[in-house]
This record gives structure tokens, C-alpha cells and sequence, in this order.
């Protein structure tokens, strides 16, 4: 069972597509946004949730006060999943886009506060290399980008005006931080 940690919507479930996603657990979240949230205060941010799957990174944000949310699933059943759990909990304030993320990073001009990246364990680093570097100028001043990948496959490929902060294990799993240059 996925649910949202804290917040207005602390304690609600989400929903997990059928297949093909693996939801970060309530034990990662916890320690992702406790360490978030000393970081920066999360009330008006715009977050970005790239291979949002079931939505858990990003609702919890919206949970926690961000403003809006824009979730990027390229599996059809899953985007169908993430737009029930927008309705569920009643979050008005996000917007569902049914693409790739790298399609979505090269095209979209919005600008984020905060970026989560959650791709299947799969996802190489030349791939998802583009897809950080496609957030160039997508990025407000001081944006923190946060993503988890298998423990196995090490530090992701951050952009030029991304400095790496920090990296934590939890089990197979691994969370990378990087946060835009205040030079940048």
C-alpha cells in the first residue's frame, strides 16, 4: 500500500498502476521530504515529478504545501492511475502529461522549484543524462533536483549548472540530490 506521509493529505492512498512502476516507500519518502524541507520551504514551489508512476513524490509535495505539480508518465494505464489519484485527493492544481520524459524536458519551458526523477531501475545514465540536461533553463534559481535509482548504478550525469549535494542508500535503492549553481 502507497500513501502520502503528511501533510493535508497525510495518511490518504494512492493508487499504484497494475504493472511496470515500483512507487517509492513511505520509509524513503519520509527521509527524502524531512531532508527537503530543511532545505527549503515547500509552500508555492512548483514541482516537477518526471516517471511520476503512481504520483507518491509529487502528491507528497502538493501535500506539504508545494502549489502545483506537473506529473510526466509515459505509460498510458499509469497516466490513467495518476489522473484518478488527482481526483481522489483532490488536487486541482497539477497537470498530467502523457509523454516520455526526455520528449518532455525538450519541449517544455515551465520552470520548476523542484524536480523529482524516478526512472525505472532500466534507464541508463546516457539517457537519463539527456533528460537532466533537458531541464537546462527549465530550473528556478536554487532548484533542487532529486533523483532515485538503483544503489548499482551510481551518481547520475548532472547538468553543468547542477551541483551534486549529496547521496543517501536505502537498501537497492539510492537518492541523489543536486541543487542549481547560485553562479547559475
Amino acid at each position: 500500500m502507497t500513501r502520502i506521509v503528511a501533510g493535508t493529505a497525510g495518511g490518504r492512498r494512492l493508487k499504484v498502476p497494475p504493472k511496470g512502476t515500483r512507487p517509492t516507500s513511505d520509509r524513503v519518502r519520509e527521509a527524502l521530504f524531512s531532508s527537503l524541507e530543511a532545505m527549503m520551504d515547500l509552500d508555492g514551489a512548483k514541482v516537477l515529478d518526471l516517471y511520476a508512476g503512481s504520483g507518491a513524490l509529487g502528491f507528497e509535495a502538493l501535500s506539504r504545501g508545494a502549489a502545483h505539480a506537473t506529473f510526466v508518465e509515459s505509460d498510458k494505464r499509469a497516466a490513467e492511475v495518476l489522473k484518478a489519484n488527482a481526483r481522489e485527493l483532490g488536487f486541482g492544481n497539477t497537470v498530467i502529461v502523457n509523454r516520455t520524459a526526455e520528449a518532455f524536458t525538450s519541449a517544455e519551458s515551465d520552470v520548476y522549484d523542484v524536480v523529482f526523477a524516478d526512472p525505472p531501475y532500466a534507464v541508463g545514465d546516457e539517457e537519463l543524462g539527456k533528460v537532466l540536461s533537458g531541464l537546462a533553463g527549465k530550473l528556478a534559481r536554487d532548484a533542487v533536483l532529486i533523483v532515485e535509482r538503483a544503489s548499482r548504478s551510481g551518481e547520475p550525469l548532472w547538468p553543468d549548472l547542477v551541483e551534486p549535494l549529496r547521496a543517501k542508500r536505502y537498501g537497492d535503492t539510492a537518492v541523489y540530490w543536486g541543487q542549481v549553481r547560485s553562479d547559475g
